[in-house]
């Protein structure tokens, strides 16, 4: 049986989506009305600790991530798919694409985070490294990556699903993973197609982020800016995400 997941659709292309940090499967917004479901399957996959699987407890690292994945596809019977990441999830599909190339067809990094550490000066450390028991903090960085521009009623209830989805331990133990972990040696020229979307009002993972990292260590990267989104295009975007992606998957 297949680890516990989230479908969309039941098309033959098929891709195992990966949350961010402060999400789960559960929190994509509208875009999963706008998914084709006779072209695609989506499987959602919940981080431990996180979601429907918030009371399994694990290492809370990226290589647990992709341990999980590969279990999940193989309980599919995918023998090959495509990845889907959103920020931490962007880290987390290349995780998976080191482990196992041979089954990776295509990578979609949605605001995701570069193979590289994360760089963070004293400010910004205490800010995200607090934020595992600090609400406060947790607004201060989603009103950051959304470009200051967001309803304070939207970023409150981002705050509330974050609190009341993930388990303190693991929202804390994934940070480490994903801010110190180095597979940029590791990804360096691999020739798997890459697709990039950043939002134009993200004030941390920006296009010219993507383009001193991405771009350089995946030949077949494209990157594209979504107009009119911050971090989070699945809530403010949903019809361009969604146009972007599946335009690339089956391209």
């Amino acid at each position: 049986m297949a680890i516990a997941h989230r479908t969309v659709g039941t098309g033959p292309r098929r891709a195992v989506v990966l949350h961010d940090w402060f999400g789960t499967s559960a929190n994509w917004g509208s875009v999963l009305d706008y998914f084709d479901p006779e072209e695609f399957t989506y499987a959602f996959l919940d981080y431990r600790g996180y979601g429907q699987r918030k009371a399994e407890t694990g290492r809370y690292g990226l290589a647990e991530i992709a341990d999980d994945v590969l279990e999940l596809a193989d309980g599919l019977g995918w023998d090959t798919f495509s990845l889907i990441g959103h920020s931490m999830g962007g880290k987390a599909i290349q995780q998976v694409l080191v482990r196992a190339p041979e089954r990776v067809e295509k990578l979609v990094g949605l605001a995701p985070v570069p193979a590289a550490p994360y760089e963070m000066d004293d400010q910004t450390h205490a800010l995200f490294y607090g934020a595992a028991e600090d609400p406060a903090k947790r607004l201060a960085i989603l009103d950051l990556v959304t470009g200051n521009r967001a309803s304070r009623h939207w970023l409150d209830r981002m705050v509330a699903h974050s609190l009341e989805v993930s388990r303190p331990e693991a929202f804390a133990g994934y940070l480490a993973s994903w801010q110190t972990l180095d597979l940029s040696a590791a990804v360096k020229g691999s020739t798997v197609p890459v697709l990039v979307l950043v939002g134009a009002y993200d004030l941390a993972l920006t296009e010219e982020v993507m383009r001193a990292t991405w771009q350089v260590w995946y030949p077949n990267a494209e990157i594209r800016t979504i107009a009119g989104a911050g971090h989070y295009p699945m809530h403010e975007t949903p019809v361009t995400l969604v146009t972007e992606i599946e335009g690339f998957l089956r391209s």
